[in-house]
């Protein structure tokens, strides 16, 4: 299940990302952040009640596999960091790809800590291109509806800030990708370095998580807790009703 990640930004790119957070308390993380493809299953288990388990470095949540998907949706609410004078990233988001291989279509939210601030901001990314942000505001406790579509090799990317009430589409066309895994996430983010360090951002939930239209329980998803050797970063819950879960913050 593990895929390889390409990361390849740039130190004055990051140099100037980091500048923005300094001035802009709406700045974006991106585009010296990367939303990657899973990286480092260390395990996996047989079925448990038709939930496989695996652990990541950089994922938590649930991904779906075994057929080619041409949907992808799901709500959460935007989680509040806590912050101390550590830098720390942590994203939310729904994709097509990215578990088995090397390519993501993914849209989502942000929610980092600049030296001690909280920093949020939404984004989508055709990955490996890097992540283009979106200017609207984002806070924390807004609620986020999102869907992704597959017709061919056109994706339709598009989230929405029911709280706030503002929307983007963002329409993207792509040959050659595999459309083998459709997932709910949150994430440590990547940079040249590697993975990031985890922002404190406490439970993230997320209800309607569906693919190909469908509970995304009904796919036997693979249920990804997030760890960094002997170290748990973020645990996922069970599914509730096939579709409702919860991704609890544990350590950076």
């Amino acid at each position: 299940m593990s895929a390889t990640i390409r990361l390849t930004a740039a130190t004055a790119v990051a140099a100037a990302v980091l500048s923005a957070l300094a001035t802009s308390p709406a700045a974006a993380a991106a585009p010296a952040l990367r939303m990657t493809p899973v990286s480092g299953h260390i395990s996996s288990h047989q079925l448990v009640g038709g939930i496989r388990n695996s652990t990541s470095s950089n994922w938590a949540g649930y991904a779906a596999t075994g057929t080619t998907f041409t949907s992808v949706s799901a709500n959460w609410v935007q989680p509040a960091v806590s912050c101390t004078r550590s830098t720390t990233y942590s994203s939310f988001w729904i994709g097509i790809d990215g578990d088995g291989s090397n390519s993501v279509e993914q849209t989502g939210t942000e929610a980092d800590c600049s030296s001690g601030r909280a920093v949020y901001s939404s984004w989508y990314e055709m990955y490996p291109a890097y992540p283009v942000n979106y200017s609207n505001s984002v806070s924390a406790g807004d609620h986020f509806t999102s869907t992704i579509t597959r017709s061919g090799t056109k994706y339709t990317l598009t989230l929405t800030d029911t709280t706030k009430g503002w929307t983007k589409t963002t329409t993207k066309t792509q040959s050659g990708l595999s459309n083998a895994s459709a997932e709910v996430i949150a994430e440590a983010p990547s940079s040249s370095s590697g993975v990031l360090p985890l922002s404190n951002f406490g439970t993230a939930s997320f209800t309607n998580a569906t693919a190909n239209g469908q509970a995304i329980g009904n796919y036997s998803p693979d249920e990804i807790n997030m760890a960094s050797g002997s170290t748990t970063k973020a645990t996922t819950s069970s599914l509730s009703g096939g579709e409702n879960f919860s991704v609890t913050y544990n350590h950076s």
